[in-house]
């Protein structure tokens, strides 16, 4: 490691040390005083034999009591133990199809715990088991929401905003997640157990949290918590606690609506430290270099740690940072001039990327924010163009390739009502290219304020910088303010500093959105300055002014049953560059029909205005120039329920396009042969013909599975494309042999179709990884 190196990997420590320091003495101070309001450690109290499991007030709220194991207990899901004799908690009410209605499907629940474990049991009723949708059970599996499954949320320090949930099916698939200020991610993975058994008229299941996965209040206190069950075949949605149906499939995260949970006596921290170091081997071939590469053996090591300092901090370190077993991007089809958003997939910085978001967006690469709330995502290339100030893709990923990681260090802490976040990492120099040593760093602080909102402010840095080679800084400031179940405010003000850089370098945004179930209204401002310019973060487009609004109507129609809910939506979007002048102008509108049986169907048209102000390529060979373009498409999609065993989203749509015409057909779905075994195929047709040129953006591609066990699966990616006629492939074997320690066996090969002589497509590069985990937990 050189000087330079050297002295920015202790400027990284510095940083996260500085940032840990007082949150964690205000986290001591908090804690010590709550011991000494207490009269000293909490001791657990004697359960009250008489005492009701499960209380509803007459506003709805739901309070249940928990308590400690005692005797044997065999965890085997099938409710055998003495425990099952206590009365269980019941009543759970629906969020779907009928708001606030007693459940039609019975489900009974308990919740105990003992030193080590936090236990979740529930015996679900079915009045059709031969009806029951159970398609998957591959580790995090998206697809685990839509099989019949229970899924249960810890609000683990009270308040009312934050938690951890866990969610399994009959198959046994597992899938966790977090929720910060009542939005989910995904991202966050916690070491726990789930087993399940069928009985006559339904099926049962057991979860076993280890404490030491959560973080939580020690000593005596109330929790919050909520279960949801879902029954697929009816899409009947319930709760032990009711909540919204405004809130869809988010509302297991209002935590603000969990039940309150007693009797929890939560143990004391121990060390909390976990190690995990890894090693791979690895053959690559790379035929496009200069020279060659071709079958070159290589290996490495590394290690990561998580310690727990207190059950409100914890700090992450990372060495010779390593990201082999990632699967590739799925690729996207872009028919517009502006950069594509992939998001992030690597593990590290996936866990806590929420704690970094920025102004509503995804912290780490989860999502672009802006845009316009559409009820079918990803139709209106402008729903996704509000600037991302940190987007961890920067950190190791650039235009000429991978970029070493030598290391980093991360700090999660939240004391009271104060949330912090410091992250900081340190690239190597790119070996035979321009790209030096870098330094990424950002911190992020939030403030909980009223009931449910919360400000922040938010600093990135780069150095040095992608462009002028000395730093890059952003820092902003953004509020959300949530003044009901249903309206929401968001607004933030940020500002870039780049040497060179003399034009206007701050952005703003300014947005309302009011979603109930039957009515909806989202109005927004934004402003990207001329050189505003985030170097950790992502912009899909430079410069401009927005002006947007749009409104809808969903009305619930009592007298068609095969109908859940009409959708009738219009928006309008005005688009500027920083002088005033027209840059997009789109009328949009949008009628849709959710069936009772889980189908939708969506009808939309556009009517969209163009300046271009620079030519772009929109498939091979066909660049559209500069000029005003006006035209309008149409669009009809099907989506079919996820019950079904072929379902998925099939999309036509023709219409005017840049003075031509442009002519789409896709399908992305997927077809379950078992419970193990799945395919996810994606076909994109999309032909261009125009007084520019003719040509094609197609698409085809997919991922075939094979779930062994829920810790053991193998899926295949290939993709191709025909605007780079390149057909790449992604092969990954991973197995969890214990918990957090796992094997990962990957190989990936790129080749290319445009070589008019070879009868196969031309190998351009390969790869293949074996790579080793063993997790240590202290």
């Amino acid at each position: 490691m050189n000087h330079r190196s050297l002295s920015r990997w202790r400027g990284c420590a510095l940083l996260v040390v500085l940032a840990l320091q007082p949150l964690t003495f205000w986290s001591a101070r908090a804690e010590a005083q709550a011991s000494a309001g207490n009269g000293g450690p909490a001791m657990e109290p004697t359960p009250d034999p008489a005492a009701p499991v499960m209380t509803r007030d007459r506003s709805g709220h739901v309070t249940v009591r928990t308590r400690r194991l005692t005797g044997a207990f065999t965890f085997d899901g099938a409710l055998n133990d003495a425990i099952y004799r206590t009365r269980p908690y019941t009543g759970f009410v629906q969020q779907e199809p009928n708001e606030g209605a007693p459940a039609t499907e019975e489900t009974e629940a308990w919740i105990f715990y003992d030193d080590t474990y936090l236990y979740v049991a529930a015996r679900m009723h079915e009045s059709h088991p031969e009806r029951r949708v159970a398609s998957d059970m591959r580790r995090d599996a998206l697809n685990l929401y839509n099989n019949d499954h229970l899924a249960v949320i810890f609000d683990s320090f009270g308040d009312h905003r934050n938690g951890f949930g866990f969610a399994t099916n009959r198959l046994g698939g597992l899938f966790d997640f977090a929720a910060t200020n009542e939005q989910p991610s995904s991202n966050w993975n916690g070491l726990w157990e789930s087993k399940a058994q069928d009985v006559d008229g339904g099926w049962t299941v057991e979860l076993r949290i280890p404490f030491r996965s959560i973080r939580f209040h020690e000593g005596e206190g109330a929790w919050g918590v909520n279960i949801r069950r879902m029954v697929r075949w009816k899409n009947e949605i319930s709760f032990l606690s009711g909540v919204p149906r405004s809130w869809g499939r988010r509302a297991l995260n209002k935590i603000s609506d969990a039940a309150t949970l007693e009797g929890i006596v939560a143990p004391k921290q121990g060390l909390n430290l976990d190690l995990k170091p890894y090693a791979l081997g690895s053959q690559l071939s790379n035929l496009t270099a200069t020279p060659a590469i071709r079958d070159r053996l290589s290996g490495a090591y590394g290690l990561d740690a998580k310690w727990a300092l207190s059950q409100q901090m914890v700090a992450d370190l990372t060495y010779n940072t390593d990201f082999a077993q990632v699967e590739d991007d799925e690729a996207q089809v872009n028919l517009t001039r502006f950069s594509l958003f992939f998001p992030e997939k690597r593990e590290f910085f996936l866990e806590g990327q929420d704690a970094f978001a920025f102004a509503g967006q995804g912290g780490g690469g989860g999502g672009g924010g802006g845009g316009g709330n559409s009820m079918f995502p990803g139709m209106n290339p402008n729903d996704n163009i509000a600037p991302v100030l940190f987007y961890s893709r920067r950190i190791g990923i650039s235009d000429a390739g991978m970029v070493p990681i030598l290391g980093g260090a991360r700090a999660l802490g939240r004391s009271g009502n104060w949330q912090v976040g410091a992250l900081s990492m340190q690239t190597e120099a790119l070996a035979g290219t321009t790209v030096p040593s870098t330094n990424f760093s950002v911190l992020r602080i939030n403030r909980d304020i009223l009931k449910r909102s919360r400000i922040g402010m938010i600093a990135t840095s780069r150095s040095p910088s992608a462009a002028a080679g000395a730093g890059n800084l952003a820092v902003g400031a953004d509020a959300q303010i949530n003044l009901s179940d249903d309206l929401q405010f968001t607004s933030y003000l940020a500002r870039t500093d780049t040497k060179g850089k003399t034009g206007d370098q701050n952005s703003y945004r300014m947005r309302m959105d009011w979603n109930a179930d039957r009515y909806g209204l989202n109005l927004e401002q934004m402003a990207v300055g001329q050189d505003f310019n985030p170097e950790v973060g992502f912009m899909r487009r430079a410069a401009f002014h927005r002006s947007y609004a749009q409104a809808r109507f969903s009305p619930r129609p009592k007298a068609m049953p095969a109908v859940r809910k009409f959708t009738l939506q219009a928006s309008g979007d005005y688009i500027t560059n920083a002088a005033g002048a027209l840059q997009t102008q789109e009328l949009r509108s949008l009628a849709m029909t959710e069936l009772s049986n889980g189908d939708f169907l969506y009808v939309e048209g556009t009517r969209n205005v163009e300046q271009l102000s620079a030519a772009f390529d929109v498939a091979r060979g066909v660049k559209v120039p500069v000029g005003r373009y006006d035209f309008a498409q149409g669009r009809l999609s099907y989506q079919m329920g996820p019950q079904r065993p072929i379902s998925g989203t099939v999309t036509v749509a023709r219409g005017s396009f840049y003075g031509g015409t442009l002519t789409e057909a896709s399908w992305r779905g997927r077809v379950e042969f078992s419970g193990r075994l799945y395919a996810e195929p994606t076909i994109s047709w999309n032909q261009v013909t125009g007084p520019y040129g003719n040509g094609d953006a197609n698409l085809y591609g997919t991922r075939i599975t094979y779930t062994v066990t829920p810790r053991l699966f193998v899926a295949a990616l290939t993709q191709y494309q025909s605007r780079t006629r390149t057909v790449s492939t992604n092969l990954r074997f991973r197995w969890e042999y214990q918990p957090g320690s796992e094997l990962f066996l990957v190989y990936s090969d790129g080749r290319t179709t445009d070589t008019p002589t070879a009868r196969f497509p031309v190998l351009e590069n390969r790869a293949l990884v074996i790579k080793l985990t063993k997790l240590f937990r202290w």
